[in-house]
């Protein structure tokens, strides 16, 4: 199955309201930490990349430690400008110790050419860093047990823009159940920083009609970094 090429062609302007919406927006709650709730776990807030790595590599605090072949850190430009955040690693990322690989990535990869970006130049991480079993949705307590590693990722790397992609992500980073489709119309923040939700090129390859809309929030995603 091929993948097709982005191309500028489906949208001439960005909605420059949304953008100035993304810049003066209030800050949204961050999701509760689960250091408060898991006695057990290591205090993360000071450590560095190298030290984190390796304590999200020895994890044992949820079940999901069981059954992986690897964890899936995160990969990419430890001091970029845009931090792209995903649900959970594939069977594919489980092997690989790394996001978005096989087709899938390569659609990640496209998008990010597509805006004059390399994948090197971002960073990229998952909510929860072990697979699930069947790529099931993670539990809540799942998501609680990694959201400290995300946050100090998050504190680690300072980006300019956060962009969630999927409905999973951007839950967990909004405190939201809202549908994405309303997620993605609004501006957010996270913890000061702009945050932007699309959809999951997972989901673009099985409803490639959704591209289009895909296209429009890069744009957006784009502009507002070439903002700050």
């Amino acid at each position: 199955m091929g993948i097709q090429t982005w191309q500028s062609r489906f949208v001439s302007e960005v909605d420059a309201g949304l953008v100035e919406e993304l810049l003066t927006a209030e800050s949204e709650p961050a999701a509760e930490s689960s250091a408060s709730i898991i006695s057990s776990r290591a205090d993360v807030s000071s450590m560095d990349w190298a030290q984190l790595q390796q304590t999200v590599a020895s994890c044992q605090l949820c079940e999901l430690h069981s059954s992986r072949n690897n964890t899936v850190f995160g990969t990419g430009n430890q001091n970029a400008d845009l931090l792209i955040v995903t649900e959970a690693p594939g069977a594919d990322e489980d092997l690989a110790a790394e996001p978005f690989v096989g087709p899938v990535g390569e659609l990640l990869d496209a998008m990010l050419k597509a805006i004059k970006l390399e994948r090197q130049q971002v960073y990229i991480t998952n909510v929860i860093k072990c697979q699930t079993p069947d790529n099931r949705n993670p539990h809540v307590s799942e998501t609680l047990c990694c959201d400290p590693y995300l946050q100090r990722q998050i504190a680690l790397l300072q980006p300019k823009l956060i962009l969630a992609l999927g409905r999973i992500a951007a839950h967990h980073l909004l405190v939201s159940q809202e549908s994405l489709a309303s997620l993605r119309e609004r501006a957010h923040k996270y913890n000061g920083i702009p945050l932007l939700v699309s959809y999951h090129p997972a989901y673009l390859l099985r409803k490639p009609v959704n591209k289009r809309k895909s296209w429009q929030d890069l744009l957006k995603a784009k502009q507002l970094l070439s903002s700050r």
